[in-house]
């Protein structure tokens, strides 16, 4: 560790905790091509884009519409509105859906995660209905929530008319290949849905209904981890595929695939080359040392530094190191989180990253009383 006595100006206010400089590909200039009408490849922690193809192009989803769906439910268990353990009453209207299913029976019921399980596993397009009626009342009005959910996301290319992708009578349903790795990497914060996308095979209704996953992927690439596949006629093979391998995990999109083995190969493709190419470096933060403070009730405070995580280039794996700099000057009153200093990425002499040292408590200048009562005690201890 290198310290600095003085540095004359700290030029980054903060960086995020998790931060990178983004890699994107124009076109002309990908690395290789994609069998697919659009395709991303996008790195989870950081949301980084290291692959593109018509990544923003709207396209029908098919049944990858659901990482949308999976979201709200999620999201749902985690504001304590839904239970994995409520029971679900299937209404007609959910059991009547076609496509994927699990063959739901009209007021037959089942609880959430086990609904969220058919969704993930089997695709199922009767349990997704189900959670939708259970979340917002109606299909209808969790559409709306799909919708809304998405604009706070900032993504532009999708509209939802329905929770299953079925897109027979749809008008303007469609997403883009970077709008599901953003919703996909949202998901992906709720880990518990890993139980289920990473399970090849499972059941139901105590053993009698057997689940296999949609996504090959699962049982054929090394660190698949999920997430979502699809597929009609009109958007043909499609698929959310995440993998982790060393602490990194991919996000590789895939639309408009010709036949599954095409997406699925398109997918492992995009996902080679990014272990391939990239890596990932995090310092935890923490407590990085000590700065003295003038005129303080203390002497001295700690310095803390935020916590960062960097995609890199494979060939500068184990080249980076911190450097710390700090004021020299520091002068009470500083409150909890003043900036003190700076800590400088190094890969050798290239600074790939910075961020702010922020003091760890609050120190209050000396007032005259302060001054008055040091003598004292002083004096009295002689």
């Amino acid at each position: 560790m290198r310290t600095v006595i003085k540095i004359e100006a700290l030029f980054f206010a903060i960086m995020m905790i998790f931060s990178l400089s983004v890699c994107v590909f124009a076109e002309e200039e990908l690395p290789f091509d994609v069998n697919a009408k659009s395709a991303v490849l996008m790195e989870a922690s950081t949301g980084t884009v290291l692959y593109s193809k018509n990544a923003d192009e709207p396209l029908p989803p098919a049944s990858v519409t659901k990482v949308m769906t999976l979201l709200l439910v999620m999201e749902s268990v985690d504001s304590g509105t839904l239970g994995f353990d409520e029971q679900v009453s299937v209404s007609e209207y959910a059991a009547s859906m076609g496509g994927s299913q699990v063959f739901l029976e009209p007021g037959e019921q089942m609880s959430v995660e086990e609904l969220i399980k058919c969704v993930v596993i089997a695709s199922a397009n009767d349990a997704a209905v189900a959670l939708a009626e259970k979340v917002a009342g109606s299909e209808t009005a969790f559409v709306s929530m799909m919708n809304e959910r998405s604009a706070s996301l900032g993504l532009k290319n999708s509209r939802f008319e329905n929770v299953t992708g079925l897109d027979d009578d749809t008008v303007d349903h469609v997403m883009s290949a970077n709008d599901i790795a953003v919703i996909s990497r949202e998901l992906m914060k709720h880990e518990k849905i890993f139980e289920f996308s990473k399970t090849w095979m499972d059941s139901i209704r105590n053993g009698s209904f057997g689940l296999t996953n949609t996504n090959r992927l699962i049982r054929f690439y090394s660190g698949a981890t999920g997430l979502k596949t699809g597929s009609t006629s009109k958007a043909k093979f499609c698929i959310s595929a995440t993998a982790e391998r060393n602490g990194m995990h991919l996000i590789a999109v895939i639309m408009g695939s010709e036949t599954r083995d095409t997406r699925n190969e398109a997918a492992k493709q995009l996902l080679d080359w990014g272990f391939a190419n990239y890596t990932l470096y995090r310092n935890d933060g923490g407590k990085v040392g000590e700065i003295k403070v003038k005129g303080g009730k203390k002497d001295i405070t700690g310095v803390n530094c935020p916590p960062i995580v960097m995609l890199l280039p494979k060939q500068k794996q184990g080249t980076v190191s911190p450097e710390y700099l700090f004021k020299s000057d520091v002068e009470a009153p500083v409150k909890a989180g003043d900036q003190v200093g700076e800590v400088r990425y190094l890969s050798g002499e290239e600074v790939i990253s910075s961020a702010p040292l922020t003091v760890s408590e609050s120190v209050e200048r000396v007032g005259y009383f302060d001054v008055l009562s040091g003598i004292i005690k002083s004096l009295f201890l002689k």
